[in-house]
């Protein structure tokens, strides 16, 4: 089994590391995960764990807070429904943003009149030694608590985190005062201590506020669920909570509302928005039988319809759960740092205590002292911990606006390598139905379509439901033995006269006069793909019409979009080469497999990952290949390939094998989805290389290594300004991404 919750109380990775120790450790967890970035933690467990309220008193023994899922989801009607553990964990957020900000401002206050009377030679201001001391104990032991608690919590777990850092910096320099001020000493850093914790939380709000934004996509989602709807029972219609809805109710929607839950339209048209959840801007047309996703907008028309799906099975929630899950997953690119961060903490301890030593040997106490804290400040693991997930996080809500869904960062990290993309034909590239696509009539044009209509209204192929659908309903002419050849066309007398509607073989087959005329058209038409239906009246060749299923009308733009990016395009059908080949004309494909078998999709793709398409693989390199699907015969080939892109349109089995899928039915979202992986790989680079700048560049600064040169040392108070502000700037590089033209 498998469940995902928020956590509340982590600082920094070292907090994430900490909690997913602890729960690997707990009897009953197969394997967990928690990601800073987005703060949750996902976690497998078999039977032996029978409360999942277990795992949440684990995490909650180190220090933290788990938000696990309530027991029951409504405490039924007139009390309200129950917070989700999203709701809470936002209500939690909310109040420790306040609390956070009180202590900034009073903590903030604070050391400004204990900077102000530590140097009355600046600033012309006396004040006794304990007056110093009084005004920094609230910074040091209220403002800074959640330091010492975290700490603590860590010491016992035999874990390090930025806390104890800044626990050891901070009490280091409050410590020396104490015993300063009691033996009359006149060296203080009181102002040290308190101008670090000042800074130190005004960095952590700043970053909390802005981390508010990584998750922006998934709050605008959650928001778009109706509140009520007006469901009919007992042949009166009432207004309810959308939580008591229940599958097989009749609901009726009124121009201007929401649909609260998806369902079928059972009376009545209208025309829907549904770019909220589809990212497609133009309403969608919709009649009876018609499905309609919940928490889309009616337009126009009053309809009817029947709930299929309500709760958490509806298309919003499973697209909020696929954005949570995607947010909450981890990188490969991720790995590396969290390598580092595993030691870091250790390490900047010994530099550290390096550091005193060193300048307490070759110069004075307050130099080995203060370079020491600067050390302990100024290291930031937190801005590794935040440079991949902060990224996903944007990138994948990024995603989920334009009817992208993303199921895990992997799939997104991937795409942006893809060297090969391959399509299925039917229903990808094509509309996936049989159209009429050109006619030609000899004699009696009149008579024979109201013969073509009468005949193929008897008929269940799809070709006829084709056929019926550009002939329209014509008269209704009466048809006598009537009789469905398989495998060649139907046949029957109308008007008393006999007629035949099928393919080549069964003209020959009755022996009826071909048309020359119809002949050339036919070999044209079936050069281009098209299938072909001839109709005879009295054994005589009187019309002809082609049949094919359509391409999609951006198929060509998203092609020549891919081959922009250096991606080599192929198409594979079980159709014959000469469809194929037409087919893939129209969308500017030149590479086609044709003839292949359901089975043999995904050996196909297999076969394109090692072949030689790229002059620059090497050795054993092999091509990144995307297979873009939407049936059930295509999911062996969407596992198969480094990264399956499902069509919306398609079935659950087929988006499940998915790593992206397209809600919005585009094909040039293929092209926006490339894109969008490329443009959050390189944001998270760039967070990556600064982090990683950062804490080489600076903690040897703080060390004093610059000091031989310019005379120049670090002061612990901006030692503390500068890793707040790496971490600010890691999560405000992410946000870039929403601007991020994909």
């Amino acid at each position: 089994m498998k469940t995902s919750f928020p956590i509340i109380g982590m600082h920094c990775a070292s907090c994430a590391r900490l909690i997913e120790k602890k729960l690997k450790k707990t009897p009953g967890v197969m394997d967990a995960a928690v990601n800073y970035g987005s703060e949750q933690a996902t976690v497998e467990f078999d039977e032996k764990i029978s409360d999942i309220k277990t795992i949440g008193k684990a995490v909650e023994d180190i220090g933290y807070k788990a938000i696990v899922a309530p027991e029951k989801k409504s405490r039924g009607a007139g009390s309200g429904s129950a917070m989700t553990p999203d709701q809470i964990k936002e209500e939690a957020k909310k109040k420790e943003l306040a609390g956070l900000k009180i202590k900034v401002v009073v903590s903030s206050i604070l050391s400004v009149f204990i900077v102000l009377g530590s140097f009355p030679e600046w600033f012309g201001i006396s004040m006794s030694p304990y007056v110093l001391l009084l005004l920094t104990i609230p910074v040091q032991f209220w403002a800074a608590w959640g330091f010492y608690l975290a700490t603590w919590s860590g010491l016992k777990n035999r874990a390090a985190s930025m806390d104890t850092l800044i626990a050891i910096g901070t009490s280091a320099a409050f410590g020396y005062s104490l015993i300063s001020v009691l033996t009359q000493k006149p060296t203080l850093y009181f102002d040290t201590a308190s101008v670090i914790i000042a800074l130190i939380l005004l960095g952590r709000f700043l970053e909390a506020k802005a981390k508010a934004h990584t998750s922006d996509a998934i709050k605008k989602l959650l928001h778009l669920q109706a509140k009520t709807a007006r469901v009919i029972r007992n042949g009166k219609e009432m207004d309810i909570p959308i939580e008591e809805v229940k599958v097989g109710d009749i609901i009726r929607v009124r121009p201007g509302e929401k649909i609260p839950v998806d369902g079928k339209i059972t009376d009545g048209s209208s025309s829907i928005d549904e770019s909220m959840v589809t990212g497609e801007s133009m309403p969608v047309d919709k009649k009876a039988g018609d499905p309609v996703i919940g928490a889309t907008i009616n337009k126009t028309g009053t309809f009817l319809f029947l709930a299929t799906k309500v709760g958490s099975d509806t298309m919003l929630a499973q697209i909020v759960t696929m954005v949570a899950q995607a947010q909450s997953s981890r990188a490969p690119i991720a790995r590396l740092a969290d390598v580092i961060s595993s030691y870091f903490v250790p390490i900047v301890l010994i530099l550290a205590a390096a550091t005193f030593v060193i300048w307490y040997d070759f110069g004075s106490f307050s130099a080995a002292f203060t370079n020491m804290i600067a050390v302990l400040i100024i290291a930031c693991p937190c801005a590794l911990g935040l440079a991949t997930p902060t990224a996903i996080m944007v990138g994948t809500g990024r995603g989920a606006e334009h009817g992208i869904l993303v199921k895990d960062a992997e799939a997104l990290e991937i795409a942006h390598k893809t060297k090969v993309a391959v399509f299925d034909k039917t229903g990808t590239l094509t509309r996936g139905e049989p159209k009429v696509t050109d006619t030609m009539f000899l004699d009696g044009e009149m008579f024979v379509k109201e013969a073509i209509a009468a005949l193929e209204k008897l008929s269940e192929h799809p070709l006829s439901q084709a056929i019926i659908r550009h002939v329209g309903n014509l008269g209704n002419l009466p048809v006598k033995n009537f009789s469905a050849i398989e495998g060649f066309g139907v046949r029957g007398i109308v008007n008393d006269l006999p007629v035949l509607i099928g393919n080549k073989k069964l003209m020959e087959k009755e022996g009826v006069t071909r048309s020359a005329e119809l002949d050339k058209k036919a070999d044209e038409w079936m050069n281009q793909g098209k299938t072909l239906a001839y109709v005879s009246v009295e054994k005589k060749s009187v019309a002809l019409i082609a049949i094919a299923d359509t391409i999609k009308t951006e198929a060509k733009e998203m092609v020549d979009g891919l081959k922009r990016m250096g991606v080599a395009v192929w198409m594979i059908t079980g159709d014959n080469e000469v469809t194929a080949r037409a087919i893939a004309k129209q969308a500017g494909i030149e590479n086609v497999m044709a003839g292949v078998l359901p089975q043999e999709k995904a050996e196909k793709i297999k076969e394109l990952k090692n072949k030689r398409l790229d002059s620059r693989l090497r050795g054993n390199d092999n091509n990144t290949v995307a297979f873009v699907g939407d049936g059930i015969n295509d999911a062996p080939a969407l596992a198969a390939a480094d990264v399956g892109i499902a069509m919306g349109t398609g079935t659950d089995v087929a988006i499940e094998s998915a790593g992206i899928t397209l809600l919005n039915k585009d094909l040039r979202s293929v092209v926006t989805a490339l894109n969008l992986s490329r443009a959050t790989l390189s944001i998270i680079k760039q967070n990556l290389f600064w982090a990683f700048g950062y804490n080489v560049i600076l903690i040897p600064i703080a060390m004093g290594v610059l000091y031989p040169i310019t005379g120049w040392l670090l002061n612990p108070a901006l030692a503390a300004f500068a890793m707040a502000a790496s971490s600010i700037s890691v999560v405000g590089n992410s946000l870039r991404l929403k601007g991020v033209k994909v």
